[in-house]
């Protein structure tokens, strides 16, 4: 049987099926690549199928059961764990704490994605070192200082 005819993930699929609908559900406002993943079976058995063969070979390597699985994750979720969404929201719940309660912070970012969008232009979010690169901290002070102006100009509301 083909791959593709396959009707059931594994424990990795199932993993990255979750977390791929868990993002888009986060908004209304989800970033289309989530949802185009989410929908691509394709993508979610090869992303499983690199896992497994992460993890059997970090177990042939020696490796831990545990230090296998953090691998096997890494692999899985490769490029996915940054979203215009998640930059969003901690750009709010670390710089906007005391003007939003977590209610209105969410809220208030369904709202403010799609006006702040152009910002993220230019960025490569699945790079996967781009979370500690100085592109980000460029992205974040940028995304920051949009929030700012739009506060200025609008209000919380």
């Amino acid at each position: 049987m083909k791959r593709q005819e396959q009707q059931e993930l594994s424990y990795y699929g199932l993993y990255l099926l979750r977390y791929l609908l868990e993002q888009h559900s986060l908004t209304s406002k989800a970033t289309s690549s989530i949802t185009s993943k989410a929908k691509n079976l394709s993508f979610i058995y090869a992303r499983e199928q690199l896992a497994a063969e992460t993890f059997e070979q970090a177990r042939l390597d020696g490796h831990s059961v545990e230090g296998a699985q953090e691998l096997a994750m890494a692999a899985l979720m490769k490029g996915l764990s940054l979203t215009r969404w998640s930059i969003l929201m901690e750009v709010l719940e670390k710089e906007f704490a005391v003007e939003l309660d977590d209610e209105q912070r969410i809220q208030f970012a369904e709202k403010l994605l799609p006006l702040v969008s152009p910002v993220f232009e230019g960025y490569d979010l699945e790079n996967d070192g781009f979370e500690d690169s100085t592109d980000y901290v460029l992205l974040y002070t940028e995304l920051t200082g949009a929030v700012v102006l739009y506060i200025e100009q609008y209000g919380v509301q």
